[in-house]
């Protein structure tokens, strides 16, 4: 009987067709050994590498004839996306696994003979320090293995010279490392990409160093954004391209002009060769919209513009691209008390000004908009001459006085020495509140200062120039209240709104050391009065009855 019939059954276990694979068997093993690679001068042994020849193939298994009448078999997974699929006759290298599986028969790998084959082939053709060329298949743990005709561990910090977010994004390139470890007794080897990246840059950026001059325009490629700016790569050093220097116009984040990996022109600003920084523009590639701005802009001119910022003291309006002018607060409205941008303009608004004033050096052109409209200050001189009685509303209390609107958008001050003509009045709060209807009487109006002077005592004749002194005059002798005391004496009401000062001295015959020692507040008192002064309006007393009744 044939020895083809000896492995009959296991062909029928397999599947295939067994006469074809008898007759088969028979040609392969009446070849010359030397020509089927048997090891007929050495025993098998597991992990040994052998030549065999497909006696079948199915789906699930192909079987190799390794010569010495003996077969193996290997799992059909492993010729996965082989092309071509081994068919009966080829001939294949294996290694032997197992001498005898759970079938009775040798277990064979074509893998693990190809990876042993290839790395001997590697390590013999390599040693550390050396370049070499791969395809990064896939991701591990700690980094990416690359195959440099077997897998190499390649870390994630030696994967490149640039911080990498997501080091899969590498996965499918082709990558030049140098070989850093070789580990025979673990098959591993260890490669790196950005040692040789770095010798390489190093390289680059010595030669472009001694090249580059400010004013040259350069192409670079943008390898990282930040809020400040991009780091752009001139081939071994990064200039640095400020967010100020991208555009003439306003940008709020530099992804609005320049992307990753993207290829620029930039002109060289600054190279500091000691510090090894280049400094770089784009908007420096074209002339500024600022020369002769003058000229385009002149002071008076009306322009339309849109509202691209807002701060608290105003408005920043562009006229056209790269030029901005600042409509202040105070020159929204003549009428108006704006406290905030926003009460009268928004973001993206179309707005017309009028050109103020124009400086070209500093870049700055202010703007006005109530120069649109009539100015109601042209009239206020022709409408409130001094002496014209007025009426308004409080419209807000300071320490020297209060503001009146006596229309709207025009103010007048009354000042706290234009409230009374005998009160003392330490804050206006003694004599208004805010929202009083007041009546005033104009004193004067500066129309340049946009300001009018009103006062309230003026509505009537100054008691001090009549009755005053003919009322008070020295040794008049009149009952009155204490209303405010202090350390220097006592403030004593001889009529409404009308006081004369008691000095401590003449409180008493004997000396008092504290007012409040004799006297108190709200207590009546007689006294006389020792001194008229009409010129300075006071009233100098001295007191005839200190225990005058409370």
């Amino acid at each position: 009987m044939p020895v083809a019939r000896a492995i009959n059954p296991l062909i029928r276990l397999y599947g295939g067709d067994a006469k074809k694979q008898d007759a088969e068997l028979e040609a392969i093993w009446k070849e010359p050994a030397d020509d089927r690679m048997t090891p007929t001068a050495r025993a098998f042994s597991e992990d040994a590498i052998v030549k065999g020849r497909v006696v079948t193939a199915n789906k699930d298994r192909v079987i190799v004839d390794i010569g010495a009448k003996t077969v193996g078999v290997i799992d059909a997974h492993e010729f996965d996306g082989q092309d071509p699929p081994v068919k009966p006759g080829d001939e294949i290298t294996v290694l032997i696994e197992e001498m005898e599986n759970e079938d009775g028969l040798v277990g064979l790998s074509k893998r693990k003979a190809d990876r042993k084959m290839n790395w001997e082939n590697v390590v013999k053709k390599h040693k550390e320090g050396d370049v070499v060329s791969g395809k990064v298949i896939k991701k591990i743990k700690g980094g990416l293995l690359v195959d440099i005709g077997v897998p190499a561990f390649l870390p994630a910090s030696q994967v490149s010279i640039r911080r990498t977010r997501d080091i899969n994004e590498f996965i499918g390139d082709e990558l030049e490392c140098e070989i850093i470890k070789i580990d025979e007794a673990r098959e591993n080897i260890v490669v790196s990409a950005r040692k040789l990246q770095e010798r390489n840059r190093e390289r680059l950026k010595q030669a472009l160093l001694s090249e580059i001059e400010e004013g040259q325009v350069r192409e670079g490629v943008v390898k990282n954004i930040a809020d400040f700016g991009a780091f752009v790569d001139l081939g071994g050093i990064d200039g640095l391209l400020h967010i100020t220097d991208m555009s003439w116009g306003r940008i709020q984040h530099p992804s609005e002009v320049v992307q990753i990996n993207a290829t620029i022109k930039v002109k060289v600003l600054k190279v500091d060769r000691e510090r090894e920084r280049i400094a770089l523009g784009m908007k420096q590639l074209n002339s500024s919209p600022w020369e002769g701005i003058a000229d385009r802009y002149p002071v008076g001119s009306r322009h339309k513009g849109q509202v691209v910022n807002i701060m608290s003291y105003g408005a920043f309006v562009k006229l056209q691209e790269g030029v901005e002018g600042l409509v202040h607060v105070s020159e929204m409205s003549w009428t108006r008390r704006v406290n905030d941008p926003r009460e009268v303009v928004q973001p993206g608004d179309t707005v017309e000004v009028v050109i103020l004033g124009v400086n070209e050096e500093k870049q700055e052109i202010s703007l006005g908009m109530k120069q649109l409209e009539s100015n109601p200050w042209d009239r206020v001189a022709e409408k409130y001459q001094p002496g014209v009685k007025v009426k308004g509303t409080v419209r807000n209390l300071t320490s020297y006085g209060c503001f009146v609107e006596i229309e709207p958008g025009i103010d007048g001050l009354l000042h706290v020495s234009d409230m009374s003509w005998t009160r003392k009045i330490s804050h206006p709060n003694e004599m208004v509140k805010k929202g009083d209807e007041v009546e005033c009487v104009v004193l004067s109006v500066d129309t340049d200062k946009h300001r009018i002077a009103l006062g309230m005592k003026q509505l009537e004749t100054d008691p001090w120039e009549a009755k005053i002194p003919d009322k008070y005059n020295v040794g008049v002798e009149v009952e009155g209240v204490i209303t405010k005391i202090t350390n220097f004496g006592v403030f004593v009401e001889l009529e409404k709104d009308l006081e004369g000062l008691l000095h401590i001295s003449e409180l008493a015959n004997e000396k008092v050391s504290s007012p409040e020692d004799v006297v108190k507040v709200g207590q009546k008192l007689r006294v006389k009065v020792i001194k008229l002064d009409p010129k300075d309006r006071k009233i100098g007393l001295t007191a005839l009855n200190a225990a005058a009744e409370g």
